[in-house]
Order: structure tokens, then sequence, then C-alpha cells
């Protein structure tokens, strides 16, 4: 009995020693994905209606500033996920612009 007394109050002394030691790490600063390069569909009706292709989709990204760019085929889902560095572009069946939207 008095050596298992003798254990606990060790391993309780060694666990107190061994806390006092340990440091608290500071919690760490991050920005969420895609702020640093918001997208602006500012005055993009002059690309509704035209053809899909790879030419307006640059032309699109770079007008936009985005950072992420994605072709939205139709009848096709998306992720709701918000990324402001993103523009997405839709287009129908005849390869027409119908819809450009950042996030």
């Amino acid at each position: 009995m008095i050596r298992l007394l003798l254990l606990a109050a060790v391993t309780a002394t060694c666990m107190t020693a061994l806390a006092a030691c340990a440091s608290v790490a500071e919690p760490l600063q991050t920005r969420p994905v895609g702020t640093d390069h918001p997208c602006k569909a500012d005055d993009v009706d002059g690309y509704m209606g035209e053809t899909a292709t790879a030419a307006l989709g640059l032309a699109i990204q770079k007008h936009t500033g985005a950072q992420v760019f994605q072709w939205v085929p139709p009848d096709t889902a998306v992720t709701m996920d918000f990324r402001p560095d993103r523009v997405r572009v839709t287009y129908d069946r005849k390869m027409r612009v119908t819809a450009i939207r950042c996030g």
C-alpha cells in the first residue's frame, strides 16, 4: 500500500513538473483562401452572348482579376463553396456565355 502511494506521489510530481515546462503555441493568423485577389464582376455584360472560347475565358479572367477560372457547361452542378478569387462562366448548348459570377 505504501509502495502504491509512493508511486502515485512520484507520478503526480513528475506530471506537475512536465506541465510547467510545456509551452503554449500562439494561434496561427491565417486569411481565408482567395482574399488576396478578389474577383470583381463589374461591367462584364459585354461578354454575355459571346462564344465560349479559351481566349474569351482569359479575357474574362483578366477583366475580373480572378485567380481561379471555371467554365460551367450546361446542366452541370457546381459546388456551393465561396471563393472570392474565383470567376465562374456559364454557357449554353450553343456555347454562348449566359452568366458570369464571382465566388
